[in-house]
């Protein structure tokens, strides 16, 4: 279930609309596993997920300067281990926004048969209730990965900075780490994952409204009615406004 953590920033307001923009195959994987997939973050994208900036190469030497001749190879390990853990840290991402997005909605769809699901930041914490494990959630913060320095000492942290090239994302992270534990221990070497994981949710609570597309034909619009209502999931479907024409 969703438990609150020092490293996650909750937005100011609870309420506050969170987006998640869909092809019309992983909306219905969604409510068939009733599942939010999480991708493991060494397959997202962006490459550098999990990694530190330049200013912290820098500036280690000096704040860990007590290491002395430790220092390089405590470096090296710790650079080892942030790689690794990649691997165990599985990340669902959601657009923080009071309206739709038309940037979303181009950056994720590949067709114009698509949904947006709408929810908001205390319907996603209250939608993993019956999931044993811990879901952190919290606002991505976007730096300057050539000056500015990335909070060290928790393994959240780089899975919680971005870029400030992907600012316009306002990106809302549920983030969930499933280590590998052999004989009592943690073996970062050992592959339990694939891709991801898909996590329990109650879609009841979770989605507040549905949109299709805007550039979606009527067809589609009946079609995501119909698959909604076999799977006795009573939400509001509306067109996206952004279709609509201007007026004079």
């Amino acid at each position: 279930m969703y438990k609150e953590h020092p490293v996650f920033e909750k937005p100011d307001n609870e309420n506050i609309k969170i987006w998640r923009y869909l092809d019309f195959t992983k909306f219905v994987s969604l409510l068939d596993k009733q599942a939010l997939f999480f991708a493991r973050a060494d397959k997202l994208s962006d490459p550098f997920e999990g990694s530190y900036s330049k200013a912290n190469i820098k500036l280690r030497p000096i704040i860990y300067k007590e290491l002395g001749s430790y220092f390089d190879p405590v470096q090296k390990q710790f650079q080892v281990f942030s790689k690794e853990i990649k691997k165990f840290t599985l990340i669902n991402s959601w657009h923080m926004n009071e309206y739709e997005s038309a940037a979303m909605w181009k950056l994720y769809l590949k067709t114009d048969e698509g949904v947006a699901i709408q929810s908001t930041f205390k319907r996603l914490t209250e939608s993993f209730h019956n999931y044993e494990g811990n879901v952190y959630i919290g606002k991505v913060k976007y730096i300057d990965y050539q000056t500015e320095w990335l909070p060290e000492g928790n393994t959240f942290y780089p899975f919680l900075h971005k870029r400030k090239s992907f600012e316009h994302e306002r990106e809302l992270r549920a983030i969930i780490q499933i280590l590998p534990v052999k004989d009592g221990n943690i073996n970062l070497k050992l592959e339990v994952l694939d891709t991801g994981a898909y996590i329990p949710v109650d879609l009841d609570i979770l989605i507040e409204k549905i949109f299709v597309s805007p550039m979606a034909p009527k067809w589609f619009n009946e079609l995501v009615n119909s698959i909604i209502n076999k799977y006795n999931l009573n939400k509001e479907v509306t067109q996206s406004s952004l279709a609509e024409g201007p007026v004079y």
